[in-house]
């Protein structure tokens, strides 16, 4: 999945609420900034590897964020079904 295509979908933003999506099943895949604090991000990063949400960890914080149509940046951003 691109950026483009998280643009246009339904998505939450942030570790936490990205967490809560996966948790309840409703993640479709899981972008994670690359410039992100690894202690940050290492949680939800295990967490999709156990439950086999696809995670894309190539955007920066500022491209997640404009993806996702905010105007700071994002550690994390999903795509919601």
């Amino acid at each position: 999945m691109t950026l483009e295509t998280l643009a246009t979908m339904t998505h939450v933003t942030g570790v936490k609420q990205v967490t809560k999506a996966v948790n309840k099943g409703k993640a479709v895949c899981v972008f994670v900034a690359s410039d992100a604090d690894e202690r940050v991000t290492r949680s939800l990063k295990d967490l999709c590897a156990n439950v086999g949400v696809e995670l894309v960890e190539s955007a920066t914080m500022a491209e997640l964020g404009k993806a996702c149509s905010i105007e700071v940046g994002s550690a994390a951003a999903a795509a919601l079904k």
